[in-house]
């Protein structure tokens, strides 16, 4: 399916123990690697996750340089049956204590990975347990970003929360599953400015099988921006970026 969220990536300092971690805590497995001359690219995610689900992608350059996280970028969230179970499970296995339940009001919890990267937990009826439900990133214009995504990539806004001083607009393709991952914008009210840092890459987008420069050509004829188009990436995915700077990649499924 055209659009649907194929992936999330982040840039990790120690490839094996983030590795162990996820298959540990959260169960998940390693789709595939791929090793290069500088980097090395995991891709992982629960074993029974539905076919339109997205992964996580861990990003090890080799050069053993370290990350600033910025503010730009929120978390990643997975999905449970029961977020109090989950938790008491994650703190006996010794993940570190970063926000219980009780203290986000007994909706969700945070926990955070070996390389500090954010991982709400989120009650959810539908897909695999410890499947990724959504991204979050932080935007500085809402009516804008909302507007980007609708616009460039077919989103529709399906779950919206308002409160005093922010609020989180959830958009996903408007054919997509349940199952499939989301995109949550949080808007804080403040007028705030973000820095990226680089601890977090960027999400992917699915062009269907070998349909990349035709949806790179939709998303050039509706005025996205040409950051790396297929040619620049030997025709193998390609990069938009969206009104706040997020890099988008587009790849080929």
């Amino acid at each position: 399916m055209d659009g649907i969220l194929d992936h999330t990536m982040v840039r990790v300092e120690d490839l094996e123990e983030s590795i162990d971690w996820y298959t540990e805590h959260l169960d998940w497995e390693v789709k595939r690697k791929s090793e290069h001359s500088s980097f090395t690219l995991a891709f992982l995610g629960p074993e029974d996750m539905h076919e339109d689900g997205a992964v996580l992608e861990l990003t090890y350059n080799h050069d053993d340089r370290t990350y600033d996280f910025g503010d730009a970028w929120g978390h990643i969230a997975v999905r449970v049956e029961d977020v109090y179970d989950a938790y008491e499970q994650l703190m006996d296995e010794g993940v570190e204590d970063y926000r219980d339940p009780d203290s986000c009001g007994g909706q969700y919890a945070f926990v955070k990975s070996p390389t500090g990267h954010e991982i709400e937990i989120v009650e959810r009826d539908y897909g695999a347990k410890w499947s990724i439900d959504h991204t979050m990133i932080r935007v500085e214009d809402v009516d804008q970003s909302i507007g980007w995504y609708v616009r460039k990539l077919g989103y529709e806004m399906f779950r919206r929360s308002e409160h005093d001083d922010f609020s989180l607009y959830f958009l996903k393709p408007d054919d997509a599953p349940e199952e499939a991952m989301s995109m949550e914008l949080t808007y804080n009210h403040d007028g705030r400015s973000y820095e990226f840092g680089d601890a977090w890459g960027h999400v992917a987008v699915r062009a269907d099988e070998s349909d990349l420069e035709e949806y790179w050509a939709m998303l050039m004829d509706r005025h996205a921006e040409d950051y790396r188009d297929p040619a620049s990436c030997d025709y193998n995915y390609a990069f938009t970026k969206d009104p706040d700077g997020h890099e988008i990649e587009v790849v080929r499924r």
